[in-house]
């Protein structure tokens, strides 16, 4: 499965340069709204050291990364998303089957940055900011819901079915002409599902990132909304993306981070999804793959291929510790370490696994 994250913001945040730097994909980067018509899409791999450990030992011919897309949308202006100013609804359609929501938010200062009333170069106030955004996306989901219930109850009265997506639509609207995000109004089981089929902006996990200056990157930023802000910097990214490993490596360690920022909202978008990696190693390739945590074994097989899934038979799987440590699947399997799984196996983060299947 492909991870697939929106980034919104307001024009001044630098949202666009970030997403040029994170994808390392040349384009328009400007910092105001409605700078291009379409959005931008980069697809990126999820940096992930264990890959090189697989690959020092079953030498492959290549190596897969995981990868998330990531696709960002003109900045939004006040009002662009509620009451169709501008292409505000436009863009937002383009991030409905995202599977959560990035918000770019500012925090670094520049005086070149354009100017808004109350909103200087210099002046920033993300906390207001983010807000700002939130309730342009509460606003284009009432838009939302408001086109689709007269169909839906013409729909509901000829198919029972469609009963609870109704019902839920209908409290949904009420519960985001309170300020409230979809996300955030209890619902049972039946009901999340029916909602999911709305394709609500605010059902949608969020993400909020502090595009910070280099100074800051390693504060301990205030939480928005309840959520930790993931500190980057646009400039450093950008400065990263022209490095070779060793000297990006070494430029971190003289900032005194660990990681890049690409790599820590990678992470944070597994976390926040419930997402995590198991491994297929061998002489072809070490590649890594992205299943939902809880996932059985047959369904991570079904990631691969859907005829893995329908055929499964056993996943010979050893933990990535014990394949790294014990030099492979051979010395994992002479100790006693290679498990053959059956169909209700839980997969766990970093399996490296063969499956056996037949159709």
């Amino acid at each position: 499965m492909a991870l697939s994250i929106g980034i919104v913001g307001l024009p001044n945040v630098g949202k666009s340069t970030l997403f040029t730097a994170l994808t390392k994909k040349g384009g328009l980067a400007a910092n105001y709204p409605f700078a291009t018509i379409d959005p931008n899409v980069g697809i990126v791999d999820v940096p992930d050291d264990r890959l090189n450990a697989l690959a020092k030992i079953a030498n492959p011919a290549r190596i897969l990364p995981a990868t998330v897309e990531f696709v960002d949308i003109a900045g939004l202006v006040k009002g662009a998303a509620s009451e169709g100013a501008g292409l505000g609804n436009q863009f937002l359609a383009n991030i409905r089957e995202c599977d959560a929501i990035c918000q770019v938010v500012r925090y670094f200062k520049d005086p070149d940055v354009m100017r808004e009333a109350n909103h200087t170069g210099e002046f920033v106030d993300p906390a207001s900011d983010a807000e700002t955004i939130m309730t342009e996306l509460i606003l284009a989901d009432i838009q939302t819901l408001e086109k689709q219930l007269p169909k839906l109850e013409k729909e509901a009265k000829r198919d029972a079915e469609l009963a609870p997506k109704l019902a839920v639509a209908k409290r949904l609207v009420e519960w985001l002409n309170e300020g409230n995000r979809a996300i955030t109004m209890e619902m049972t089981d039946e009901e999340r599902a029916a909602a999911k089929g709305l394709f609500l902006l605010t059902m949608k996990p969020m993400l909020y990132v502090a595009n910070v200056d280099e100074d800051m990157l390693t504060e301990d930023l205030d939480a928005i909304d309840g959520v930790k802000p993931i500190p980057i910097c646009a400039k450093v990214e950008a400065e990263l993306s022209e490095l070779d490993p060793e000297e990006a490596a070494e430029f971190l360690a003289d900032l005194g981070l660990e990681r890049s920022g690409l790599e820590v909202l990678a992470q944070a978008a597994y976390k926040l999804l419930g997402l995590q990696s198991f491994f297929t190693a061998g002489e072809v390739e070490v590649r890594a793959w992205t299943v939902r945590q809880g996932a059985t074994a047959p369904q991570a097989a079904g990631v691969i291929h859907t005829d893995f899934e329908r055929g499964f038979i056993k996943a010979e799987t050893i933990a990535f510790e014990d394949y790294v440590d014990l030099g492979g699947e051979k010395g994992a399997k002479e100790a006693g370490r290679l498990r053959m799984e059956g169909k209700d196996y839980i997969m766990q983060d970093g399996d490296v696994v063969h499956f056996r299947f037949n159709v």
